[in-house]
């Protein structure tokens, strides 16, 4: 029976030491990343006076429903909503179909150029025509104003392609294109029946990535997007929170003006909350894909 005990191994006291320093700056940062976010949704569901008073911590005071309920009724974040989900479909849509088709040609040996495409994709991580020539080239394709300035200035991100890439060539045989290059299955077909099937994790982790992106996208907005039925949920969220002023001498009524402030605060709380909460739904959803693919496609073959 003694054959079978294990015998305990014991830590010596520098590993103790290095563990609670560990352990210790990790629960640091998780209180200086978590603290913040508990305080928004406590504010979000508290009572406007309360946090004017600034006696909300990070447990809701006399809750309510006020601040979601003057979200529901604000137009402009509702249809700021609207739009970024459009965007959101639409843009990961278009990232991932260009993506897939692009890393499918770059992993195909017979392509004689592709070694010389990748570097010239490469080369665009490195240097960028800039601002003023992105705007030009937008404004000369008349795309400014449009739901296309959204989604197709960035319709393809070069450190995913690379990833998407290297995954079809390491975990796709290429014994399967001569297999059913036999069978009489064209490139296309090929790609569609075969490749995108296998690619699931990779798919579901560049969704992430892209989808993310497109949700917080707010530059491009700023720079071509001027109507205000076109405007991102990011873009209204900004001007709750940088541009939202109350000028105290337009009201002479100071309950009045108390009130508007508090509806003011609680709305940006809610919409904060409301913003962040697409991506805290579809991370649950591409998580068992998440570490596999990014893990797989990352390394060289």
């Amino acid at each position: 029976m003694n054959l079978f005990k294990r015998k305990n191994i014991h830590d010596s006291f520098s590993d103790r030491l290095l563990m609670i320093f560990i352990y210790t700056v990790l629960i640091i940062f998780t209180a200086i990343i978590l603290l913040p976010l508990l305080h928004v949704i406590a504010a979000s569901f508290s009572d406007p006076q309360a946090v004017i008073a600034g006696k909300v911590s990070i447990f809701p005071v006399n809750p309510t429903f006020k601040g979601y309920e003057a979200v529901l009724k604000y137009q402009p974040i509702m249809l700021g909503f609207r739009n970024s989900l459009i965007y959101l479909v639409l843009g990961t849509t278009i990232n991932i179909s260009m993506t897939m088709l692009a890393a499918y040609a770059l992993s195909r040996r017979e392509f004689r150029a592709r070694k010389a495409l990748s570097i010239l994709f490469m080369v665009t991580m490195i240097i960028s025509g800039g601002i003023v020539p992105l705007y030009l080239l937008v404004n000369a394709l008349h795309m400014d104003n449009t739901i296309w300035a959204m989604v197709i200035p960035n319709a393809i991100s070069v450190w995913n392609l690379m990833i998407a890439r290297t995954y079809i060539q390491n975990q796709i045989p290429n014994d399967l294109y001569e297999v059913a290059s036999i069978d009489g299955c064209t490139p296309f077909s090929y790609f569609w029946r075969i490749v995108l099937p296998l690619s699931k994790p990779i798919i579901a982790v560049l969704s992430l990535y892209y989808g993310v992106s497109q949700w917080n996208s707010y530059f491009n907005a700023m720079l071509f997007i001027n109507n205000p039925n076109l405007e991102p949920l990011q873009i209204k969220l900004r001007q709750l929170l940088v541009l939202n002023t109350v000028d105290p001498t337009m009201i002479t009524n100071v309950e009045q003006l108390i009130a508007k402030q508090g509806i003011t605060d609680l709305l940006k709380y809610s919409t904060i909350v409301i913003a962040s909460l697409p991506v805290l739904i579809i991370y649950p959803l591409v998580q068992k894909h998440f570490v596999k693919g990014m893990m797989i496609g990352s390394v060289k073959g």
